[in-house]
């Protein structure tokens, strides 16, 4: 292995970490991409093995960057423990079944499904907005909750209940998140905004469900990979420049929660999941006309 040859992607992780803190979205949503559709442009020497093999490495370099991201907000004391707790058990458990999925499907399977999800994904988090008080503060019934940060600020909010929707939206996104990257970050940030929880709660919260829900995905697919392609099958020389920028940008974003408008910063990645939708279902059609 050259492990002078992904140089380049340290200031990059540092990039995409610091807005998948600021959104809440999974770092792997923007990672995949970068692997699968950026690095064959830089020439074959950067392509990575398989779309499997680009899925882990977006996985394990999710969990470092969410993990930094994780200590920020923990010092912010900004994460609904017990929310978080509801969400994994759904999470956890529906993950490792797309994971193990991953690895008998055709990447083009894998690549399309990319593909349609984050197209609506970009819908949702395009139209996405925190109900308004006045609504909430009509249901008195429900119990509120307070979360007042190391810096002061009080965080009050209705404590939102997880139904049968709820849960079967979890489940999609956490298969999704184990199959193809995506999908557990992006559902819980977009459902516990719309049932009312400041973004940064949200954020904070959302950060704790990605990063175990993801733990246990990539270890899933780790131990695939390593089984049908020995250790080298994991492209280490990537993962360490990856690892220490998502690092550094996992305490850049919590740092800067507030500072930047949460709807723009939706907005602006609700249009770049619509070129990434299109990219991404473009090769898949490619791949299975050569298939």
């Amino acid at each position: 292995m050259d492990f002078t040859l992904y140089w380049f992607m340290f200031p990059v992780s540092i990039l995409v970490a610091t807005c998948a803190m600021l959104s809440g979205i999974g770092g792997a949503a923007l990672f995949t991409p970068i692997f699968i559709l950026v690095f064959p442009l830089l020439g074959p020497e950067y392509v990575l093995g398989s779309t499997v093999a680009a899925i882990v490495t977006a996985l394990i370099t999710q969990t470092f960057g969410f993990l930094s991201g994780f200590i920020g907000y923990y010092r912010r004391r900004l994460i609904d423990y017990r929310l978080a707790q509801r969400i994994i058990m759904v999470s956890v458990p529906v993950a490792v079944a797309g994971a193990l999925t991953a690895g008998v499907v055709h990447d083009s399977v894998l690549l399309a499904s990319y593909g349609v999800l984050v197209a609506v994904l970009s819908v949702v988090m395009w139209r996405n907005r925190p109900p308004a008080r006045a609504a909430a503060a009509a249901t008195t019934a429900m119990e509120q909750c307070t979360i007042v940060d190391s810096k002061g600020h009080s965080y009050s909010y209705d404590v939102p209940g997880l139904g049968l929707r709820s849960k079967v939206l979890t489940g999609i996104g956490a298969f999704l998140t184990g199959m193809v990257s995506v999908g557990i970050g992006e559902v819980t940030i977009s459902q516990l905004t719309r049932k009312g929880l400041p973004i940064a709660v949200a954020a904070a919260t959302s950060v704790l469900v990605v990063i175990t829900t993801v733990v246990f995905a990539s270890t899933t697919l780790v131990v695939q990979l390593i089984k049908s392609g020995g250790w080298t099958a994991v492209p280490w020389n990537l993962l360490c420049y990856d690892i220490p920028g998502v690092l550094i940008g996992g305490q850049i974003g919590p740092r800067l929660q507030g500072r930047i408008s949460p709807h723009t910063m939706r907005r602006a990645i609700s249009v770049l999941f619509v070129l990434l939708s299109i990219a991404m279902l473009f090769v898949a059609l490619r791949k299975l006309g050569a298939a």
